[in-house]
């Protein structure tokens, strides 16, 4: 949506007038494919083969591989619809989205191929992001402190005169992919704006230190809520809603400077308005003989 609505004008000029017979008849069958695999998936034993495989296979998270090959299936289906509806150039206008997509898929396949602190590359952010976390919990009145690492993980321990909850923090809930995610959307947004290139670097820069501490923000309230309202309760938080924190910021971040910006242009052609009726009231100076 955030690609369409930034290139209005360019996508509508690929949109094609009208489909060639076999054309629209392949595009036909792309459309179904996300339906039809949904289907396969849930109700003729898709998704119990996908975890079978897995198994034989080792992969240690068996249970979440059916939810990293639906993206990888819906980005294949996503390109292949873009080519049969706009052609190649097509595909290439919506290299981000579909890159987005797969991204999100890939990283999902990592962690069940190589989960907790296996990934190595990805754990490097954990330590100080477990850190930080540990001095937000602090100055919100918990105690917390560390145990000795397994698997490469850091164990987090916080604690109130409530009860007290240990974690181990691996790579995913480090920030790594919320990090991974606003840069494609940045580099989406970014590409399109017409601002100077060391404007766009700090709007990059200065958006990824939010999404950082967002995503610190996000481990906190992981003990807070598993503290005072149970380990089921915390669960539902880490796998459904805890994430809306940095998508919601991702997705409000490039509207922020669009709004800023055209307020700055408008405050700008208001003061230079003032300013130019100011100086066309003002009198002209006059030779005088005493001057």
């Amino acid at each position: 949506m955030l690609e369409i609505v930034l290139s209005w004008d360019e996508f509508k000029s690929r949109t094609p007038d009208k489909l060639k017979p076999m054309r629209e008849g392949l595009l036909g069958i792309a459309l179904l494919i996300p339906t039809l695999y949904v289907v396969f998936a849930n109700y003729f034993g898709l998704n119990t083969a996908i975890i079978d495989i897995s198994t034989q296979w080792g992969v240690t998270w068996t249970s979440w591989m059916p939810l990293a090959v639906e993206y990888l299936a819906f980005t294949i289906s996503f390109v292949v619809i873009a080519l049969f509806a706009y052609g190649f150039n097509g595909v290439k206008f919506f290299s981000i989205s579909a890159f987005f997509l797969g991204l999100v898929g890939m990283i999902y396949l990592v962690d069940n191929f190589y989960p907790h602190g296996q990934f190595t590359p990805f754990q490097i952010l954990v330590p100080t992001t477990a850190s930080f976390a540990a001095n937000f919990l602090n100055i919100l009145g918990y105690q917390t402190s560390f145990g000795a690492p397994r698997e490469g993980m850091p164990l987090l321990t916080a604690r109130n005169e409530v009860g007290h909850q240990s974690y181990l923090i691996a790579w995913p809930c480090s920030g790594v992919q919320s990090l991974l995610i606003y840069t494609v959307v940045m580099f989406l947004f970014l590409k399109k704006i017409n601002i100077h290139f060391v404007q766009k670097a700090v709007y990059f820069a200065f958006g990824a230190v939010v999404t950082y501490f967002i995503n610190i923000l996000r481990i906190a309230s992981i003990f807070i809520i598993a503290i005072n309202y149970g380990k089921s309760a915390a669960v539902v938080f880490h796998n459904y809603y805890g994430e809306l924190y940095s998508m919601v910021w991702i997705i409000a971040y490039p509207l922020l400077i669009i709004g800023s910006r055209m307020l700055w242009l408008k405050l700008n052609s208001y003061l230079a308005g003032g300013l130019k009726e100011r100086f066309a009231h003002r009198p002209a100076l006059q030779n005088s003989a005493h001057g």
